[in-house]
């Protein structure tokens, strides 16, 4: 027996999900079909499953997010999928609210949409919260920030933005072998639950190029809270402001870690690929 499940491909910065409004169909097994539907050429092809559902108590949040990568791993939050969940709400007729409480497995999100005459989500600026720049369960700091993999070492600052990062600021992007070292600094043993891995390099006056490697997708065209990090790693280490523009294969977000409450926001666009039923075996 089958069922028809009607997903929206989207994506922000070329960060793209596969995204379901799952009060519709309850989807228990998101871990199985994450696997079978981001496979490119055999399934929608993505960087994962997003399941858009109500929140534990409506008193807090409007919507919940969960969010499965590609291998099937659930992440704690994806900024590029928040402000896509944001635009799909308020497009779909799900919400009229222009300021949306998204909860997440790292807290709750606010979204603030920008909409235009048309009723189209222009772009979305999402409060990330406070980033943490220690967090034992995450990182083992007995181990240094120069961490070596495979007779390299690598010096970075770990970022949590509920999730782990390790940001990296290199002299020549491009001709860093970004995929081969991200890969195996994700599974560093500095990182008791792996990490995604930010490789950078200041471009020019708040101005930041950045290459990622996902924890669970491997090598994306944008992360989200991968440019937070990056953000607030600048701006710790004093290479930039508190307020940059990230430069991603995907597109660019504006980044700003505000000095006044702490808060990390981010703001960047969101679109809508494409929308079609996949089968589901039940």
């Amino acid at each position: 027996m089958t069922q028809k499940i009607h997903f929206t491909k989207m994506h922000g910065a070329g960060n793209d999900y596969i995204y379901v409004d799952n009060t519709l169909y309850n989807i228990v097994h998101a871990r199985e079909l994450a696997i079978e539907w981001s496979r490119p050429h055999y399934g929608i092809g993505a960087d994962g499953l997003v399941l858009i559902d109500k929140p534990t108590d409506v008193a807090l949040a409007d919507f919940s997010m969960r969010i499965f990568n590609a291998d099937g791993s659930e992440a704690q939050m994806c900024g590029n999928a928040s402000r896509c969940i944001g635009k799909y709400v308020y497009e779909k007729g799900l919400t009229d609210k222009t300021v949306v409480r998204l909860e997440t497995l790292s807290g709750i999100k606010v979204l603030r949409l920008n909409v235009n005459a048309e009723g189209t989500v222009e772009s979305v600026t999402v409060d990330m919260l406070e980033p943490a720049l220690h967090d034992a369960r995450l990182f083992d700091e007995s181990k240094g920030n120069a961490l070596s993999v495979d007779g390299r070492t690598f010096e970075g600052t770990f970022v949590s933005m509920g999730n782990p990062h390790f940001v990296i600021f290199v002299d020549d992007l491009d001709s860093l072998d970004t995929a081969y070292y991200g890969k195996l600094l994700e599974h560093h043993p500095a990182f008791p639950e792996h990490c995604n891995i930010e490789f950078t390099q200041v471009t020019g006056s708040d101005c930041i190029r950045m290459r990622v490697w996902e924890r669970g997708s491997g090598t994306t065209m944008a992360c989200g809270t991968g440019a937070c990090a990056t953000a607030v790693a600048a701006a710790k280490t004093d290479r930039t402001s508190r307020n940059v523009q990230i430069d991603m294969d995907g597109g660019s977000l504006q980044i700003e870690w505000n000095s006044a409450d702490n808060h990390v926001y981010m703001t960047g666009g969101a679109k809508i690929v494409f929308e079609g039923t996949i089968n589901l075996t039940i």
